[in-house]
């Protein structure tokens, strides 16, 4: 398990990433690339819609480009902050503190939910998968962001010491886990030589 695979650390890491991540992030997670993984969903004016993993509120800018039933969920207190300048605490978005693997909803509340840069510091992302499908209507489409395993046997090892990183054979075996079904993974990329990111679009089983 790697350093920020736990939620502690985790969470002290981001207090700091916090101050400058709006700055960092186009550069492995640009508007590009959110536009292309909402176009491989079926998003419906006014469906309901969970942002797990939300931070300082990136993915959720791009759901409310289709809706305006957005939800937010996150750990970390200091990339909410964030996030309520941009939304205002009781604007457009609701937003809650809480934790993936526990997710403080009932079964089938959201039409689809939505993680993105999230999985890489779940501790068990088995566990978390089996929320989001448990929260999304049957049939329901879930999509996951997380870092594409690197090709390189240095940046590998590198990888495993810090957080999650997964290719398309251990998406399958984590989505088919989590109970799953009609997984499809798309690898995207800011530019040539950047860290690449793999996007999961699976469906919940229908009732």
């Amino acid at each position: 398990m790697g350093v920020l695979e736990n939620k502690a650390r985790a969470r002290l890491f981001y207090k700091y990433l916090s101050k400058v991540y709006d700055r960092v992030n186009p550069f492995v997670w640009n508007e590009e690339m959110r536009a292309e993984a909402l176009s491989l969903l079926d998003i419906e004016p006014g469906d309901r819609v969970l942002d797990v993993g939300c931070g300082t509120g990136f993915g959720t800018e791009g759901l409310l480009q289709y809706t305006d039933d957005v939800h937010g969920l996150d750990q970390s207190a200091h990339q909410m902050e964030k996030a309520f300048r941009k939304f205002g605490k009781r604007g457009s978005v609701r937003f809650y503190r809480g934790d993936a693997e526990r997710l403080p909803f009932k079964d089938g509340s959201f039409d689809l939910v939505w993680s993105s840069g999230s999985i890489e510091y779940w501790p068990n992302p088995v566990a978390a998968l089996r929320e989001l499908r448990r929260v999304v209507k049957p049939g329901g489409q879930v999509l996951v962001v997380g870092p594409d395993y690197p090709k390189s046997t240095v940046m590998q090892r590198l990888a495993d010491a810090i957080m999650l990183f997964y290719d398309e054979a251990e998406a399958d075996r984590m989505f088919a886990e989590a109970g799953f079904v009609e997984v499809e993974h798309h690898i995207q990329q800011a530019r040539p030589g950047s860290p690449r990111a793999i996007t999961t679009v699976a469906r919940a089983p229908e009732a």
